[in-house]
């Protein structure tokens, strides 16, 4: 570390005093609630779609909603970049201040913004102006609280002590789903998907006074108060960041060989797990709330355990270790999903499994960013229908000029030409076509959606614990990972960095990118790879390039 005549603060190093514990539970307080704020986002996708995206198509509409999602981890980099510089300069607590506030706000904001039926394409255009604030808000407050609490942990102890910051994530999305579930069950699903689902926004208002009450009570970091009495913190933090070869290569080593992989870990056993029983798999939205927040609940001391055991065995081996196991089960576990989750559909792709002949030029991307683009050659058709039904398919590659079929087990379906068709003959064939091909479907076992009495609950809960275990490994120590990288007068610019790309770039993206795979080629499964492709990469180059650091002191 290049920071040894900062000091080390005066510290017990077998415990926490009071204050310090105090400190660390504010800490993580403040930033479960900031992470309810962001999530509440994810959580409400679906109706979110429903709201401010009726303009369009729905497979559109949904790939639009979670790129709204996405758009609040896009600029995470650069609140961490704009707060990081902050704290660096004025200290870990005022930066907490500023941070919380805007983040409450722009939630609350949210809970008030009329739909896309009432004021257009002003809705959606605010409501991506409000994520944009939440994400800037957000990449200036986790860098803050790993920083804060890991200055004030023992030597030796870092890794445990900065796990419960680690925990604030999960927490806060479990509150989330928790109030929602709540609201949802206390006033109906019909009113929910109505007006209540702007109750979890709404409250946030209340929790923005509690967290901004905690955040006043702190004093700064130690170690940050020692550097600025002695004079010697950085006046340029980015350019001592970014601008210097020596800290860019460990910043670059620290997303590559951790942050990315475990980003794509994180966001796939508690993002896309959820996308994929609620829109894939069409499990009922309570009732897969309330599954994720078990599994949830059932994982979350993990995150302190292995926070834990990096303090003994190091964190290298935990974070790699994590991305390599998701990696190598990813497919096995959705496939048991599927049929756990949604026995009717798997027994019908089984048995009746689905392929659309047609010629690959006569197929288009089902993407429509302005909504008025009518797909209406044979083979889109076939395609449209089976994306918004959620139903799995193969593709075979006909001669050209043939018209495209869709092969239902062994019946087959013929679609038609509605290029050459008048507007009013068009939506009336293709009102018969997909009464037609409804009916194959559900003759051949294809619900039109999950029934939640055949839901196998305990195996899908002990599915998701798994996913959500696999997060508690590269989760739980990578706080203290980041931090023993860096040295202090650099440290909450230089670690927030390549923690908010990971998880905001690899991470954020994730459940948008892994849809529109899916959408794209027919195959539920086929967005796994974008996370196990990235794991395996961080894996590997973990292995290679990071440099263990949990017996590194960093006040030295």
């Amino acid at each position: 570390m290049t920071d040894s005549a900062l000091g080390a603060p005066e510290m017990d190093q077998k415990a926490l005093d009071k204050r310090s514990r105090l400190v660390i539970l504010a800490s993580s307080v403040g930033t479960v609630i900031e992470w309810y704020d962001f999530y509440l986002y994810g959580s409400l996708a679906a109706i979110i779609t429903t709201q401010f995206f009726s303009g369009v198509n729905e497979t559109t509409g949904y790939i639009f909603a979670l790129m709204a999602f996405a758009a609040g981890f896009a600029v995470r980099p650069f609140g961490a970049i704009v707060f990081g510089r902050l704290g660096d300069l004025w200290g870990r607590k005022n930066t907490f201040l500023v941070t919380m506030l805007l983040m409450g706000l722009s939630t609350f904001v949210v809970g008030l913004l009329p739909p896309y039926a009432a004021i257009g394409i002003a809705a959606p255009i605010i409501l991506v102006a409000m994520r944009l604030v939440q994400g800037l808000a957000l990449g200036g407050e986790y860098g803050g609280a790993a920083t804060y609490v890991a200055e004030h942990a023992p030597h030796g102890k870092r890794g445990f002590y900065t796990s419960f910051i680690q925990i604030t994530a999960t927490a806060g999305l479990m509150l989330s789903l928790i109030v929602i579930v709540g609201v949802r069950y206390t006033i109906g699903e019909a009113a929910f998907a109505d007006w209540g689902w702007r109750i979890p926004f709404l409250v946030s208002i209340l929790l923005l006074g509690v967290s901004l009450w905690i955040r006043l009570k702190l004093a700064e970091s130690p170690a940050f108060q020692k550097m600025k009495d002695e004079g010697k913190g950085s006046t340029t933090p980015l350019k001592d960041s970014f601008g210097k070869w020596p800290n860019l290569k460990i910043v670059l080593i620290a997303l590559i060989g951790l942050a990315a992989g475990q980003a794509v870990v994180w966001y796939t056993g508690q993002f896309y797990a959820l996308f994929f029983l609620e829109k894939i798999l069409k499990v009922d939205g309570g009732l897969t709330n309330i599954m994720v927040a078990i599994a949830l609940l059932m994982a979350t001391p993990f995150f302190v355990f292995w926070g834990w055991l990096s303090d003994k065995i190091g964190r290298k081996p935990i974070i790699l270790g994590g991305c390599l196991i998701a990696a190598l089960t990813y497919f096995p576990l959705f496939h048991a999903l599927t049929n756990a989750a949604n026995p009717q559909l798997a027994a019908a792709t089984a048995s009746s499994p689905v392929t659309v002949y047609a010629d690959p030029a006569d197929c288009n991307l089902q993407f429509d960013p302005i909504g008025k683009t009518v797909f209406n050659q044979s083979c889109d058709l076939a395609k449209s229908y089976l994306a918004k039904a959620g139903v799995t398919y193969s593709n075979i590659a006909a001669p050209a000029g043939t018209v495209a079929e869709v092969r239902v087990g062994s019946v087959v379906i013929p679609s038609f030409r509605g290029e050459a068709l008048s507007a009013a003959d068009f939506k009336s064939q293709k009102a018969d076509w997909d009464k037609g091909l409804g009916a194959a479907l559900k003759t051949a076992g294809y619900p039109a959606k999950a029934d939640s009495a055949l839901v196998n609950k305990p195996v899908v809960i002990g599915i998701l614990f798994i996913l959500v275990f696999y997060v508690t490994m590269v989760y739980g120590p990578i706080a203290a990972a980041l931090v023993e990288m860096f040295p202090t007068n650099i440290r909450y610019t230089s670690m927030s960095l390549p923690y908010h790309i990971g998880n905001g770039w690899f991470g954020g993206f994730l459940p948008t990118t892994a849809f529109a795979m899916v959408a794209a080629t027919g195959n539920i499964y086929y967005g796994l790879w974008y996370p196990i492709v990235i794991a395996v990469a961080t894996a590997v180059l973990g292995f290679l390039l990071v440099k263990e650091g949990k017996d590194v002191d960093i006040h030295h």
